[in-house]
């Protein structure tokens, strides 16, 4: 959660400095903001999980049923991303309205734009972020460590 903050930042920094957006880009990027988060809580909820249950079953013995999590954690990440992108593009008009786009055209207008193009990002960016700790549950990724020679 604290990457997505520090990413939408990093947004409201380059959108404040462009000339053509200025305070109403940064308008819309802040309206689609909590649907972002919704989007991450979905798939860390997704992986997180998956994590736990592979880890747990790699403990103990039981790979096939660590593989049939994260298949089943795959299709499932793949078809909540799809659904929710899907309720996204059907709602805009109703999620723009409630989180407040409508306040002047300028901010509707680039609210809509940025809403569609963020929503047809989801499914991979909801992809991959669910990906991250499956990743790392099956205990493939290794970090090699070695210690710096010393100095003599």
């Amino acid at each position: 959660m604290l990457a997505a903050a520090l990413y939408n930042i990093v947004d409201q920094i380059f959108i404040a400095n462009a000339d053509y957006l200025g305070s109403y880009g940064n308008a819309a990027n802040t309206v689609f903001f909590p649907m972002t988060i919704l989007a991450i809580a979905l798939a860390v909820m997704i992986g997180d999980g998956c994590y736990t249950f592979v880890s747990i079953h790699l403990g103990s013995g039981s790979p096939e049923k660590s593989r049939q999590g994260i298949g089943s954690s795959v299709i499932t990440v793949i078809a909540v991303s799809l659904i929710l992108t899907i309720i996204y593009l059907v709602f805009q008009e109703h999620i723009l309205t409630a989180f407040s786009a409508r306040v002047n055209d300028e901010t509707y207008r680039l609210s809509n734009e940025y809403f569609f193009w963020i929503t047809l990002g989801i499914p991979f960016y909801m992809f991959g972020q669910a990906m991250n700790p499956i990743i790392r549950s099956d205990g493939s990724p290794v970090m090699l460590w070695q210690p710096l020679p010393s100095a003599r």
